[in-house]
C-alpha cells in the first residue's frame, strides 16, 4: 500500500450472482424467468471499500480470492475505482467465494453461498504495520472466515487501538450455534460493532435491539449499533443511547444495505462527526443502496449524499 490510506477494509470478498426481482420463488423443478442476471462484486470488505471510494475516501482492501476468473473480476473491479488491492492474496487451493442472490418481489433475499477462498484468510494476512497508518480498520464478514483465529485477532485489534486506529467490526452469521467464543476476544478490542438485528438475534437470543446491544457491550464492545432495516437503527455507547429513524427511499433490493450503512458510518468517523452525524451518514448510504439489486451500484457519491442530507431530516430519540 504505497499511498496514504484513511481506511483499511478487510474481510470477505465475494463474486455475487444476482437476479432482478422475480414474481415468486420457484418450486422444485420449476423455471422462473427474470429480467436480468448479473455478476457483481460483493462481500463486506469489497462493498464497504467501494462505497467509501464513492465518498472520496482513500481505502485499501485486504482479503483472499481464488486464482480464477471470479478472483480477477473482484480485484479488477476494485482497481477500476482506485482502491488499493496490493494486500489481496490469490489462494491456489480454493475458488473465489460466491453468492447466488435470489430476489423475490415483496420478500427478503435468499442466499446460496460458497465460502471458498475466504476460508483461507488468517491473521497472517493482516500486515499490522501497514494497517497502523490508517485511521480506521474495518473488518467485515467476521464469523464467515473460519480460520481467522479470535485470540490472535483480538490481540491485533488491541495493538491497533493503542496506536490510535479506530476498530470497526461487522459479522455475517453462518446459521445457528454458539458464536460467543469467537466473538468475545474480538469485541473486547472493538470500538464500533455494527451487526443487524437478525444477526444479533441469532447470536444473543434476544429480539429487542436494545437487549442485543446490551449483550454485545457486556461482552466488551465499546459502542454497538444495531441496524434494523426499515425500523432504523439503535446505538448504545458508554455515555449515550440513541434510536434513529429512516430516510425515504424506493426499495428494489436489500443486498449491500448493511455494508453501505457501515461505509457511511465510517465516513462520519473520519470526518469527526458525533454519533448522530455518523448515524445520519450511515442511514443515507443505506437508503441509497436499496434502490438497486446490486450491492454498490446505487450508493450515493459524496456530493449526492451531502445534497440528500441537506434536504432530508433524520429523526433521533434518546432513551
Amino acid at each position: 500500500m504505497s499511498r496514504p490510506i484513511q481506511c483499511i477494509s478487510a474481510g470477505i470478498l465475494v463474486a455475487d450472482h444476482v437476479c432482478q426481482p422475480i414474481d415468486h420463488h420457484p418450486v422444485a423443478g420449476e423455471l422462473v424467468l427474470t429480467d436480468r442476471l448479473m455478476l457483481t462484486i460483493g462481500g463486506c470488505a469489497a462493498n464497504v471499500a467501494i462505497d467509501l471510494a464513492r465518498l472520496d475516501v482513500e481505502v485499501g482492501v485486504i482479503g483472499c480470492v481464488g486464482r480464477d476468473v471470479f478472483g480477477r473480476f473482484v480485484t479488477d473491479t476494485l482497481d477500476e475505482v482506485g482502491i488499493d488491492t496490493a494486500a489481496i492474496r490469490a489462494d491456489d487451493k480454493a475458488g473465489t467465494s460466491g453468492t447466488l442472490i435470489v430476489n423475490v418481489r415483496g420478500e427478503d433475499r435468499r442466499f446460496v453461498h460458497y465460502i471458498g477462498a475466504n476460508a483461507a484468510f488468517t491473521v497472517d494476512d493482516l500486515p499490522i504495520e501497514e494497517i497502523r497508518r490508517a485511521k480506521v480498520f474495518y473488518l467485515g464478514g467476521y464469523l464467515l472466515m473460519p480460520n481467522l483465529d479470535p485470540e490472535r485477532l483480538g490481540k491485533l485489534l488491541g495493538e491497533l487501538r493503542r496506536s490510535g486506529v479506530k476498530t470497526v467490526v461487522d459479522v455475517v452469521v453462518p446459521g445457528e450455534g454458539d458464536h460467543w467464543s469467537r466473538l468475545r476476544p474480538v469485541l473486547a478490542e472493538t470500538d464500533f460493532f455494527l451487526p443487524n438485528g437478525d444477526e444479533s438475534a441469532v447470536i444473543t437470543g434476544h429480539t429487542d435491539p436494545i437487549e442485543q446491544a446490551a449483550a454485545f457491550r457486556e461482552a466488551g464492545a465499546d459502542t454497538v449499533v444495531i441496524t434494523c432495516g426499515g425500523e432504523g437503527a439503535v446505538l448504545v455507547g458508554p455515555n449515550e443511547r440513541l434510536r434513529s429513524g429512516t430516510f425515504p427511499t424506493e426499495f428494489i433490493g436489500g443486498t449491500g444495505a448493511g455494508d453501505a450503512f457501515d461505509a457511511g458510518f465510517i465516513a462520519g468517523l473520519l470526518a469527526g462527526l458525533d454519533s448522530r452525524g455518523c448515524l445520519a451518514w450511515g442511514s443515507a448510504l443505506g437508503a441509497s443502496c436499496v434502490r438497486s439489486v446490486s450491492a454498490t451500484d446505487a450508493v450515493f457519491t459524496r456530493a449526492e449524499a451531502s445534497a440528500f442530507l441537506a434536504a432530508h431530516h433524520l429523526e433521533f430519540e434518546s432513551f
